[in-house]
This record gives C-alpha cells, sequence and structure tokens, in this order.
C-alpha cells in the first residue's frame, strides 16, 4: 500500500479504501487537513512526500497473550509482555481531540482498528521497548495511557529494531494525566542510516493541577518527526526537554503546540540540537494562550550547534497570546563549538575528536542530567557517545 493512494479522497472514499465504519469525526478530519505535504505547516520541513509515496505492506495486528517480564514490549505493534498486574489491553480509543493539527494523527487511528490502553497504577516506574523486525512495512499502532489522581509515575521509554529497511513506524499517544498527579516520560530513540524511518504524532491532555515531564533523546539518523499536541487546564503544568543530535542525511526533530487553556497553567520547553554531516534538524514550536489562561507563564527556547558546515537547522519558536495578563518569553540561536575552548583543550593533551566530544557533552548535559535515575541517564550519555563516534570525525 502507498499512503499516497489516499491523497484527496472524501470521506466515503477513505472509508472505502481504509474498511473502516462509524468513524465520521475522524474521516471528515482526515479529508478536511489532507495528507500532509511539502506544503503543509506541520511538514513543511520534513521529506514526508517520499515516505507516503513508498510501496509498504501492512501487517496483521492479532493480539497475543501477553507473557510476565520485567519491561512492556510491544513487537511490530503488538504485546508481546507486560510487568505482572499492569493493566493493558486492547480496545477502540473513545477519547481522540477532534481538534489536532495533524492529519497522521487521524490516520493512525483510521488504521488501528484498536488501541493500546495502558492504565499505570500508583507511584511506579515503567520500561516500555518497541521491537521492530519487519522490513518494508507499515508498523501502525496507538497507545492510550491514563494515571491516576495523587500518583507520580515515570515512563522510560526505548526502541530497538533489528536489520530492517524500509519501514515506516506509525504510531503516537494519547496520554491523559489526571489531576494532581505528575506523569514523568523519557523517551530515547537511536536510529541508524537507512534502518527504518518514523512519524509519532501524540496527544497529552494535562488536567487540573497535573504535571507533565517529557524528556526526549533523538540521535542517530534516518527520518523522524513528532508531533506533539498538549492541552494545559488550570494551574497545569508541562516541561519539555528535547535533545536532538543528528548525523549523516537525516531529518528529524519536533513539531509542538503547546495549548494554555486554564488559569494559571505553565510551560517550559527547551531544545538542544546538535547536528552533524548533512543534517536537518527541526523544531518548530508553538506556544498558544487562550482567552481563558489568564495568569499563565510560558517560556520556550532552542540552541543549537553545527558541526559542520552542510548541516542545517530549522528553528521556529512561535507565541500565539490572546490575552494580556501573563509571561511569556521564546528564543532560538544557532552557533558553532567555541574554537578557543577547542583550542585550550587540545593545549592541554586532549585530541580533537576528545576535545569536541567534551563541549559538546557539556552543552547537552544540562538536559541528559535531569533525568534523575542514575541507570537510565548512563544508558542515554552511553548511546550518545556511540552514535557521536560513528560519525568518524577526524581530529
Amino acid at each position: 500500500m502507498k499512503l499516497s493512494s489516499l491523497k484527496d479522497l472524501q470521506p466515503n472514499e477513505l472509508a472505502a479504501s481504509l474498511n473502516v465504519k462509524g468513524r465520521e469525526v475522524l474521516l471528515e478530519r482526515l479529508a478536511t487537513l489532507g495528507l500532509p505535504s511539502k506544503k503543509s505547516e506541520a511538514y513543511r520541513y520534513f521529506d514526508v512526500e517520499s515516505l507516503l509515496d513508498t510501496e509498504y505492506k501492512l501487517l496483521s495486528y492479532m493480539p497475543k497473550t501477553i507473557e510476565v517480564g520485567e519491561k512492556i514490549i510491544i513487537e511490530n505493534g503488538i504485546v508481546v509482555s507486560a510487568p505482572k498486574g499492569l493493566r493493558i489491553y486492547y480496545e477502540p480509543c473513545e477519547m481522540i481531540d477532534p481538534e489536532h493539527f495533524d492529519p497522521m494523527y487521524y490516520l493512525g487511528h483510521l488504521l488501528s482498528g484498536h488501541t493500546i490502553k495502558i492504565e499505570i497504577d500508583g507511584d511506579v516506574e515503567l520500561d516500555l521497548e518497541h521491537h521492530l523486525t519487519q522490513s518494508d512495512a507499515l508498523i501502525n499502532y496507538r497507545i492510550v495511557l491514563y494515571n491516576q489522581s495523587n500518583r507520580h509515575a515515570t515512563l522510560y521509554e526505548n526502541f530497538v529494531a533489528d536489520d530492517i529497511q524500509n519501514t515506516l513506524l506509525l504510531y503516537g499517544y494519547d496520554m491523559h494525566i489526571a489531576r494532581d498527579s505528575t506523569l514523568n516520560v523519557v523517551k530515547l530513540q537511536t536510529m541508524k542510516n537507512e534502518n527504518y524511518d518514523m512519524i509519532a504524532s501524540h496527544k497529552i491532555n494535562v488536567a487540573k493541577q497535573a504535571n507533565a515531564l517529557l524528556k526526549t533523546f533523538d540521535l542517530g539518523g534516518d527520518k523522524g518527526l513528532q508531533l506533539l499536541k498538549i492541552d494545559l487546564d488550570t494551574h497545569a503544568h508541562v516541561e519539555a526537554g528535547h535533545l536532538l543530535y543528528l548525523n549523516k542525511e537525516s531529518k528529524r526533530g519536533m513539531v509542538s503546540q503547546i495549548i494554555h487553556k486554564g488559569e494559571y497553567s505553565t510551560s517550559k520547553q527547551e531544545a538542544k540540537n546538535i547536528l552533524d554531516g548533512h543534517a536537518r534538524g527541526i523544531f518548530d514550536a508553538l506556544i498558544r494562550v487562550e482567552e481563558t489562561a489568564k495568569f499563565t507563564k510560558a517560556q520556550q527556547n532552542s540552541k543549537a550547534i553545527l558541526l559542520h558546515e552542510e548541516a542545517y537547522m530549522v528553528a521556529k519558536p512561535q507565541l500565539e497570546i490572546y490575552i494580556d495578563e501573563l509571561e511569556a518569553s521564546h528564543g532560538a540561536t544557532t552557533g558553532q563549538l567555541d574554537e578557543k575552548q577547542l583550542f585550550y583543550l587540545q593545549s592541554r593533551g586532549i585530541s580533537y575528536l576528545e576535545a569536541r566530544k567534551m563541549l559538546v557533552i557539556a552543552f547537552a548535559n544540562t538536559l541528559i542530567e535531569t533525568v534523575k535515575d542514575a541507570r537510565h541517564q548512563e544508558r542515554i550519555k552511553a548511546a550518545f557517545e556511540e552514535v557521536f563516534y560513528a560519525t568518524k570525525h577526524n581530529a
């Protein structure tokens, strides 16, 4: 199947092509937004048309008996293991955002006959691994996640891919963060050149007095785009940190909308981007403060370091404000490593490659060290170093 075959179809034609019934709202939204292209605002800097025009095989998503294991493991869209006692099952998604900006959010739901629902109980830490083993495939699934009020949970997310090629992962979350709770999500994803590509379209609802702490560490190559929409209720808070380290010909990044809907809601979004080779990094982020969100506080900042003259960073921090009673700031900077600092380190007997790594790590550490668990922090640093040395810098 080529996803481009769905271009310009009317709702009834989409329903026939996708073999779905009774999902009129989703079909209408997808038909209204249309498939993304280089003219689409959210996909302007991402080569989405080549992915949509690729022929993929469709997989059969037959649920299996979930084995007891230390981690949640989702293999090619099917849950194969989970910790004992965790409530995880398949069911239709009842709460789909009717105002998401991303058409692939709706396509992902339409392609999924059911969603993977995870209910997090108590103050727990969970590991979730996505395993990808199929080449030439469209791997599509949606995850619906709930936590409990007055609880503080952490989800560590990782991706493991076999030696596959020409595969597109189309997945995403619908997260519902309960009142007076905290959900901390840490995502680590290392992608290798010509391994697989990804479009991840998420929606996060943050209830009254709840906290969403989101940290993404995207390393390596290939094409990957995260599209994130967050709605904040009264006194809700989101803190989003994004670390991007790219090499070769990769195109990866974040497109986000943080919507302040309730009074006294707060947001802090920080991106650190390090680009090598011919890579293109994307940080296209909007904070919108609606008329109902008086006394909002919003911060947004993007910083980028270019390690190669052909590397390119797209940074678009944006504020859209409809009230006067608020505090808001945003900004973006792009530069290179400080040659004086490199010279100083080399004068102390440190190789050029090691000096570059030290400065890059120092730049990235403000985000890496926000991961409080030492074990996961070391995993991120080790993955970072592996990708860094794989670029084969010359002294």
